[in-house]
């Protein structure tokens, strides 16, 4: 559902994926290729949402803000089944792992992956191409070729998924 929140509408390129069941509300601009998936909700209520290219959000996850302080996804992200982003910066080609909880004015680093169930308290800067982890999150190591192979891959199949989805919706 796409709902307006006072008089902003989201945003919403012609080629994304808003798959049903999902609530898109308010000040969200998402970009070209990118996808929102079954039971995730992404309320522009309090601040702008922007959400760049090829960008996936997996089912049941949360996005929000505080005020003044808007949430930003870079391209290429992902964010995994039942993630809350909040007010919070992903950088390019980041991955949030499943269960995650990012917080106000927590950054997450191009290229960074959150392992699941990580909590990334607010304020936290993450490096570029780390592997982040645990509760609060702690940088564990930096990323091998395998690890961003394996985000690539994932990325890539989100956005394949999004586009079958795409043709088949409402028919």
């Amino acid at each position: 559902m796409i709902y307006p929140y006072n008089d902003k509408l989201p945003k919403i390129a012609e080629s994304a994926f808003i798959a049903d069941y999902a609530t898109v509300t308010g000040d969200v601009e998402i970009g070209e290729e990118s996808s929102v998936w079954f039971n995730s909700t992404i309320r522009g209520d309090v601040a702008p949402t922007i959400i760049g290219r090829k960008v996936n959000i997996q089912d049941n996850s949360v996005l929000h803000q505080s005020p003044n302080n808007p949430l930003i996804l870079e391209d290429e992200v992902t964010v995994g089944h039942q993630v809350i982003l909040h007010s919070c910066i992903i950088r390019k080609k980041a991955l949030i792992g499943m269960g995650s909880i990012i917080l106000d004015q927590a950054e997450i680093g191009e290229g960074a992956f959150i392992g699941a169930g990580s909590l990334v308290p607010q304020g936290k800067k993450i490096p570029p191409n780390t592997l982040a982890f645990g509760r609060p999150a702690k940088v564990i190591r930096e990323l091998n070729e395998d690890d961003i192979k394996d985000m690539v891959r994932i990325s890539r199949e989100y956005a394949e998924k999004a586009q079958y989805y795409r043709s088949i919706q409402g028919k």
